[in-house]
């Protein structure tokens, strides 16, 4: 594909968009708001057009591709656009804000015949797949649980609140690792800075095999971390993607039982090692790729679906005191 992709906000997150798909040679089109922004990449990538148009982009014949990275809040909008111009969409999570509005664009994206990919970076990560491998492998045992935490000081959002911003990734690679969907969830947390808008979230997910998971996110946390873990009955994984080196490892430990009695078992530990290449850069390269074959993104609109099911149940306990709530709810209340 040369030169046949347009970026849709280019500036937070959207740069590294830009950046990637110029590398990968798909880089046709840049669009944003910000007049400033757009003559900046004038000086960087003098062959790209620029505008502060989406119409612009979505009535060129030679696009037949866009990467949407602007606020969550406009994604429903933007991605239906594309999507009724026959474009192939790549948007960065989470795909919209409502079950039903990720739902109809799932469905109008296969009558159109187009692909629908959703930014759900960490499923690209080497590790997370090296870890989806060790666990399909039952290398771990049965999985008991798993549990994420996705800590730092900001970046404060007023558009969505902490669990909307930060949680998508862990129930992405969750749903992932083990293949299914939560029938259950409940959360709390508390909001210090706005008003109506949760800085921090615990939230705990319940699966019909028995797999619990839990994820505790903050944008009001003294240090960085991005760690999930996950218990087996024979190992233990951990990945840490904050650690310099040895983000991957695998901790032969557990519990025995002597006369009757729980003893801790540990013995060794293993870092394991991958690819090294920018999970964006495989990212990009997947939906490139996906367009090229007519084939299925890992991180279709279906599941990104799954990814908003939860999100939206678990809003729904947030604002019913930590009441616990169906997934089947979400689907139903949607379908009346």
């Amino acid at each position: 594909m040369d030169q046949s992709l347009a970026v849709v906000g280019c500036g937070y997150w959207g740069k590294n968009l830009v950046r990637n798909f110029a590398q990968l040679g798909a880089l046709g089109f840049i669009c944003d708001s910000d007049d400033g922004l757009l003559q900046a990449y004038r000086e960087e990538y003098p062959n790209v057009r620029r505008t502060s148009r989406l119409e612009e982009v979505l009535t060129e014949d030679s696009i037949q591709a866009v990467a949407i990275a602007t606020p969550a809040e406009s994604h429903y909008v933007h991605v239906k656009e594309a999507i009724l111009r026959g474009k192939n969409v790549f948007v960065e999570k989470p795909l919209a804000l409502k079950y039903e509005q990720g739902r109809e664009l799932v469905t109008l994206a296969k009558d159109r015949g187009v692909v629908l990919m959703v930014g759900h970076i960490l499923n690209y990560h080497p590790a997370v797949r090296l870890l989806k491998d060790i666990v399909q492998k039952n290398e771990l045992g049965r999985v008991w649980y798993i549990y994420s935490n996705r800590l730092n000081l900001g970046k404060v959002r007023q558009e969505e609140n902490i669990w909307w911003s930060f949680a998508p990734h862990d129930i992405s690679v969750i749903c992932e690792l083990l293949e299914s969907e939560p029938h259950e969830v409940t959360a709390s947390g508390g909001s210090y800075l706005q008003a109506g808008i949760v800085d921090v979230t615990v939230s705990s997910l319940f699966f019909e095999n028995g797999v619990k998971a839990h994820i505790f996110v903050s944008w009001l946390h003294p240090y960085k971390e991005q760690k999930l873990v996950v218990i087996g009955e024979k190992k233990m994984a951990v990945f840490d993607d904050t650690a310099r080196e040895g983000k991957l490892k695998i901790y032969d430990q557990g519990i025995e039982w002597e006369a009757g009695l729980p003893v801790p078992r540990q013995t060794s530990e293993t870092t394991l090692f991958f690819d090294e290449t920018e999970p964006l850069r495989l990212e990009c390269e997947h939906f490139l790729t996906c367009i090229r074959e007519h084939t299925r993104p890992l991180t279709d609109g279906e599941s990104a679906l799954r990814v908003l099911k939860v999100l939206e149940a678990s809003q729904r306990s947030l604002e019913k005191g930590s009441l616990p709530v169906l997934l089947s709810e979400i689907a139903e209340a949607e379908s009346k």
